[in-house]
């Protein structure tokens, strides 16, 4: 089992080069039975039955140091739901005597669980899932294990949020049909600018889904990141289309005072001239930069 347990690393964009472990490496464990999930439909689950040890996954890490030195991230994720993993807190504390930086890829169902809770916050960037706010939404898409007490996942995010002292981004991938429609937008957006993470990422279907669900539209992403005010957020969408137009300084305040904008989507939607008065707008003081876990925003001072 230990050979599959690592995997990369690999050069990620925003987290540098990353080191990923699959603490689910024997089969699909999760608690959610998402419809739009990349890995097969498998029954839901609120505990692993088959994971490899703490001793064997360290070995590996070190093992995979060795060959590559230049690792800048640690990675924990799984075929399925990592925070099942029965000895989180323990396989952390000794991840962390390594001296890089680590980060978990989790769903959020349990976060409300007071040792996955305290587990999470020794480490230095977390991400989360949050695809819908509604009991209704989260049955239908998610397809959550019974265990799961949806009520407690946003209050417990919020929590979570104020105590922790890195970098929290949360997820949202959007589903035709499912949680695209207005009023699921404006439980997520609610319930987005309570819980005040770092950033929010928002995406949609890219890879084959074990069901059949469709992926939104890139405009409907782009509508939905407008209609999160103050929030900053990045759209995650493959090949994502050029539209390079121009702007005024006026046109680009108001947008800014929207929602900050990525380098990305300056490269995708700036023409030459706009890039200028961006610069002209980031010399006068008007515009800062700032970085949020690996992902520059241009955002109003």
């Amino acid at each position: 089992m230990s050979n599959s347990i690592i995997f990369g690393p690999i050069p990620s964009r925003r987290f540098g080069i990353s080191l990923g472990i699959d603490l689910s490496v024997s089969k699909k464990q999760c608690n959610f039975d998402c419809l739009y999930c990349e890995l097969k439909p498998a029954k839901t689950m609120d505990k692993m039955s088959e994971y490899p040890s703490v001793e064997e996954i360290i070995n590996e890490v070190k093992k995979s140091f060795e060959k590559h030195p230049k690792i800048d991230v640690i990675t924990l994720t799984a075929n399925g739901e990592p925070t099942l993993y029965p000895k989180l807190d323990e396989l952390i504390q000794e991840l962390l005597k390594l001296n890089t930086k680590t980060l978990i890829l989790s769903n959020g169902s349990t976060i409300y669980k007071k040792e996955v809770f305290d587990a999470l916050l020794k480490l230095h960037m977390v991400k989360l899932s949050l695809d819908c706010v509604s009991e209704k939404c989260f049955k239908k898409l998610d397809r959550v294990h019974k265990s799961i007490e949806i009520d407690k996942i946003v209050p417990a995010m919020m929590e979570f949020s104020k105590k922790f002292k890195n970098d929290f981004i949360l997820e949202v991938l959007f589903v035709k049909d499912l949680n695209d429609n207005k009023e699921e937008i404006a439980l997520l957006y609610e319930a987005i600018k309570k819980i005040n993470p770092t950033r929010v990422d928002i995406g949609t279907i890219d890879r084959p889904p074990a069901y059949k669900v469709q992926p939104v539209s890139f405009e409907t992403l782009e509508s939905i990141a407008n209609s999160f005010k103050g929030i900053n957020v990045n759209i995650a969408y493959k090949n994502r289309p050029k539209l390079l137009q121009s702007f005024t300084k006026e046109e680009i305040i108001s947008m800014l005072s929207r929602r900050p904008l990525t380098f990305e989507d300056i490269e995708n939607m700036y023409d030459e001239n706009s890039k200028k008065e961006l610069e002209n707008l980031l010399k006068e003081g008007k515009i800062s930069i700032i970085d949020s876990s690996g992902l520059k925003f241009y955002k109003i001072l």
